[in-house]
């Protein structure tokens, strides 16, 4: 790994060769990703590639599926997402030409199916698993250009989470359980199970 002072990310994404290119950006829950990334899209777009960010949270599953699965509780586990859909996209992004992909509403808790199309020769996707090294996500490994590791505090972590469902209604204890009992295991299991990154960023 490549730890920070080091090399900037941007101009690396800069420097790939042209043509489709897929650029991972990895970390836990709460971690920062979905910020980091569209600040690396614009930065890379100043730069004069076009780029554009796709989420991996549009590959959640839905909630009646994970109802029946037992699963509901643990949305956001590596067993709650369509790995599946989400190789397929990337071999089909792979191949360049345009798009489409599934994106994901919050307020609706749902999977938007066409919800996003790529166009951009840079495509950053940015989700928690995506350098996860177990069967099947290591089947999206050999398709990354560049991986990048985006590295925050547990406490950070922790804060960040108690705060987000808190924003979202609930009290301080049912935070609480939402965090300490689903998210926290999620980021501890991405931090000890991922493959090392190109490079790291930390928060």
């Amino acid at each position: 790994m490549i730890a920070d002072p080091g090399p900037d990310p941007v101009r690396l994404i800069l420097d790939l060769p042209h043509g489709r290119r897929l650029v991972a950006l990895v970390g836990p829950p709460a971690a920062g990703k979905s910020t980091r990334a569209e600040a690396l899209a614009n930065a890379v777009r100043a730069g004069g590639r076009t780029a554009q960010v796709v989420p991996m949270d549009g590959f959640h599953i839905d909630n009646d599926t994970l109802e029946a699965r037992g699963l509901r509780a643990r949305k956001g586990s590596p067993a709650t997402f369509d790995v599946a859909g989400l190789l397929s996209l990337v071999r089909a992004v792979r191949t360049g030409g345009s798009q489409p992909f599934p994106t994901f509403d919050r307020t609706a808790d749902a999977v938007v199916p066409l919800g996003g199309r790529l166009d951009a020769e840079v495509a950053i996707f940015e989700g928690n698993y995506l350098l996860l090294d177990t069967v099947p996500w290591r089947g999206l490994h050999p398709f990354w250009d560049l991986t990048l590791w985006l590295d925050v505090p547990d406490a950070v972590l922790r804060e960040r989470l108690l705060r987000r469902w808190r924003d979202h209604g609930f009290d301080a204890a049912e935070a609480r359980v939402k965090a300490e009992g689903n998210d926290l295991p999620n980021a501890h299991l991405a931090v000890a199970r991922s493959r090392a990154a190109d490079i790291v960023l930390r928060d």
